[in-house]
Order: structure tokens, then C-alpha cells, then sequence
């Protein structure tokens, strides 16, 4: 028993040491005035901003791919859309989707505060599944999915259909607060999630990772 209890004990500190590490992670990079005011304006307004560390995340991945042309289905209020133009091509283009006309509002506020000219972002107003077929074939280099979780499969499609080889794309919340990853659970939602993960995963023209950033982010690059 006095075993057990201490590997309980251990077990309690790795867990409380992982929660830390997260932490730290998350808030390693820093968000300067502009974002932290849109993340302030999304609280206000009820909407979900990805975590600092997600953003730093979509930042560094656009700067790797060096991007030029990316796709944001989920425009919110402009605070990943801001992390992916940091990390874009001076002469990038963000176009990003929404089916909230006043989110988009919130954004290109977001997007101007951050110094970003006005040509630099495209949005989109109308259902992603609307708006997607209308893009250019092989023309993206990242496609960033932050849109209805329901969607999340046709999402893929469309994605391995704009990007071009090398390009990469992200699902955003692909843990759902957990129950993506316990077989209780079996919303629609959460199966379409592990549906994606599972097509990513085995696809052999897809290189995956899954990094447990916030509430999971599942990215992978076309070969």
C-alpha cells in the first residue's frame, strides 16, 4: 500500500510538472500591445482566440514555409490571423473566412492596430464549404482550420485540394477539452475529430504531427 501510494504520489507530481511545462510553453513567446488588445476585444465579444502558444505556433509555421498566400477558415477577432501575418512573407496575402460579418469587423481593427496595410488581408464573409471551392487550386501554402468542428473532414479535402506540395495545414481544437480522446464520447463532432486525426495520420501523402498546444493542434505538411 505504502507503494502505491507514493507511485500515486509520483504520479501526481509529473502530472503537476507537465501542467507547468505547458504553462511556461504557452506563454513563451510574448504578445505585444496589438494582440493583447484583440485578444481583449474577443473576450468582450464571446469569441475564442487561439492560446499565445498556438499563435507562436501558426507564426513560426508560416515563417518556415515562407509563405505567400495562406488560408484562415475562422477569422474570429483577428488574433491568429495577426500571428499569421507576422510570420508571412512581407508581400503575403491572409484570406481568411468567416460566416460572421462582425467578427471580420473586429478583425481588420486587430489587423490595422498591428500595422498590417489593408491589402495584406482578404476576408471573406459566408460558409467556408461556400467560399473554399472558389480558390485556386495548388495556390496556398498553408490552410489554417479554425472553423465549424463539424466540417473539419471536408475541411481536409479542400485543403490537400489548395495547397501546393510542401504546403501545410492545421486543424485547431482537435482534443475538444478532452474527448477526443475517450471512447465515451461519441457527439458527432467529436467522432468527425477523430475521423480527421485518424485520415491525417494515414494518409501517406501527408508528413502529421499532433502538438498538445491548448486544446490540440493537428498540422501536417503535403508532399
Amino acid at each position: 500500500m505504502s507503494g502505491w501510494r507514493s507511485e500515486r504520489g509520483q504520479e501526481t507530481a509529473i502530472t503537476g510538472n507537465r501542467q507547468a511545462s505547458w504553462a511556461f510553453a504557452d506563454a513563451f513567446v510574448a504578445e505585444d500591445d496589438a494582440l493583447l488588445r484583440a485578444r481583449e476585444r474577443a473576450h468582450e465579444s464571446g469569441v475564442r482566440a487561439v492560446s499565445p502558444g498556438t499563435g507562436a505556433t501558426l507564426r513560426m509555421l508560416a515563417a518556415t514555409a515562407g509563405a505567400r498566400l495562406i488560408v484562415e477558415i475562422g477569422t474570429g477577432a483577428g488574433v491568429s490571423g495577426i500571428h499569421l501575418l507576422h510570420g508571412m512573407r512581407p508581400d503575403g496575402v491572409l484570406t481568411t473566412v468567416d460566416t460572421e460579418p462582425d467578427r471580420q469587423q473586429l478583425a481588420r481593427e486587430a489587423y490595422r492596430e498591428a500595422g498590417f496595410a489593408p491589402n495584406r488581408a482578404r476576408l471573406i464573409p459566408g460558409r467556408a464549404l461556400d467560399v473554399l471551392p472558389r480558390l485556386a487550386d495548388g495556390g496556398y501554402d498553408l490552410v489554417f482550420c479554425d472553423g465549424d468542428r463539424l466540417e473539419y473532414p471536408e475541411y481536409l479535402a479542400e485543403s490537400l485540394r489548395l495547397l501546393r506540395p510542401g504546403g501545410l495545414v492545421c486543424f485547431e481544437g482537435v482534443f475538444a477539452r478532452g474527448r477526443a480522446m475517450d471512447a465515451s464520447f461519441q457527439e458527432t463532432e467529436v467522432r468527425g475529430l477523430r475521423e480527421v486525426m485518424r485520415e491525417v495520420r494515414d494518409n501517406t501523402a501527408l508528413v502529421p504531427v499532433l502538438l498538445p498546444t491548448d486544446d490540440g493542434l493537428l498540422c501536417a505538411v503535403k508532399r
